[in-house]
Formats: C-alpha cells, structure tokens, sequence
C-alpha cells in the first residue's frame, strides 16, 4: 500500500463494504448500471481528480451536451443523496464509437465499468471544493 495516498474501501452491487481494492473492474452487461448526472464543469473536474486516482470508470456527456454521466453500479439510486447531482436508475448504452463518450467503454470486448459510488462522491466533493476555491463554483 502506498503511503500518502487516499485509500477507498470498494463497494459490490448489492452487498456490503469490502476491503480496498484497484481502479474499478469491468461489470458483466446483464447487471447493468445506474447514472449519476452532474453538470459539465463539475463533472469534468470530477473526471480529472478520478483519473488521478487510478479510479475513473466510463463516462458519457449527455445529450444536450449540458452534462456528464458517470456510470455506476445498479442499485445506487435509491441511495444517492449528493446536492447538485442526480442518480436515476438505468444507464443510456451508448455504442462504444460515439463521439459523447469523455471515458470510454475499454478492453478488447470494449465493455463499460462503473465507478465506484463512494469513491465518486469524494471526487464530487473535492471537485467542488476545487471550483468555489477559485471562484467558479461548483455549478
């Protein structure tokens, strides 16, 4: 274990907490996933501070290009209270060649993987932390 370095305790779909663990693994199509919403510069200083976590599943930019959608494990919406943010059940599957994709499905079967909630929501609050501090405000 490296020192100085945030450590997360991972969390299966539908099961209780686990021990640390590595950057999120790919979740089987069948199990599906839930969608976190946040609005772009949250979302995309959100992805930054992921990235450089090792921990930043696939996200999409929504339609209207006026969101980001980390994709998450199913079962996550009914317990998803974060200010600033949604969580719907489901997830939009967007083909792994679509321009909307900010972190795309990987792998050879190019298939999506869920962030980990519990880790997002400390990069959601560190991102907005990060935004009001230099004057931009989280939304």
């Amino acid at each position: 274990m490296a020192t100085g370095l945030p450590q997360y305790r991972r969390i299966a779909a539908g099961a209780g907490r686990s021990l640390p663990g590595p950057a999120p693994a790919p979740i089987p199509a069948q199990v599906g996933f839930d969608t976190v919403t946040v609005p772009v510069r949250h979302g995309l200083e959100t992805v930054d501070i992921l990235r450089l976590r090792r921990a930043c599943g696939t996200v999409h930019q929504t339609g209207g290009g006026s969101a980001i959608a980390f994709l998450v494990p199913a079962g996550v919406a009914g317990q998803w209270h974060l200010p600033g943010t949604s969580c719907t059940a489901g997830a939009k599957q967007l083909p792994a060649t679509d321009p909307r994709w900010v972190m795309p499905p990987a792998g050879p079967a190019a298939s999506a993987r869920a962030t980990d909630p519990w880790v997002l929501r400390s990069a959601l609050c560190e991102a907005a932390c990060t935004l009001t501090a230099s004057g931009l405000g989280p939304l």
